[in-house]
């Protein structure tokens, strides 16, 4: 095997191969499958480490040049790839909520000023928007124009520090510069 113009029967799956590449690395282990409508061969490179596993993402359009090696029993061994899915799947979970808890943090509708305005409350109030107003500590509201004027709701204590609170922050604003 020298070069990639029959790269289907080169990149077979189990197949353990050396190769070099026309950027001049050198790429050795086995494939886990290829790709033929992207001419992407996916190469497992060494063994696994800790359950984890070193992987290239490979064009075949660059590559210069491949020996096969030997092949592996079974490319995707099911007692590692096990493991390896379920720490997947958890990563991907976490990584979903805390999307989800950031956009939940993106007002809709709302202009710059507001969300600046939110952003510098939710530093030292537990925030939420609801709609266009902002909800503080789950009792008070700030409705636009987003001033101290327009905070509504709870107990006297609350609506109080939120109104300074806010006072605060949209001095702080606007000495970094926000139009306000």
């Amino acid at each position: 095997m020298e070069s990639a113009g029959s790269a289907g029967r080169e990149f077979a799956e189990g197949c353990k191969l050396q190769i070099k590449t026309t950027l001049g690395d050198h790429i050795e282990g086995h494939v886990l499958t290829y790709d033929r409508s992207t001419n992407i061969v996916v190469i497992q490179e060494g063994d696994s480490v800790d359950g984890r596993r070193n992987l290239r993402f490979l064009k075949t359009t660059l590559v210069k040049d491949v020996k096969l090696v030997g092949h592996v029993q079974d490319a995707f061994d099911l007692k590692y790839s096990q493991t390896d899915m379920k720490s997947l799947r958890d990563r991907e979970e976490a990584a979903i909520k805390q999307a989800e808890a950031e956009a939940e943090r993106i007002g809709v509708g709302v202009s710059t000023e507001a969300q600046d305005i939110f952003d510098a409350l939710s530093k030292t109030l537990p925030c939420r928007w609801d709609k266009t107003t902002i909800l503080v500590m789950n009792d008070v509201f700030v409705k636009h124009p987003y001033i101290p004027e327009s905070v509504i709701g709870g107990a006297p204590a609350a609506n109080e520090r939120v109104r300074k609170v806010l006072e605060e922050e949209r001095k702080r604003l606007q000495n970094r510069g926000v139009v306000l």
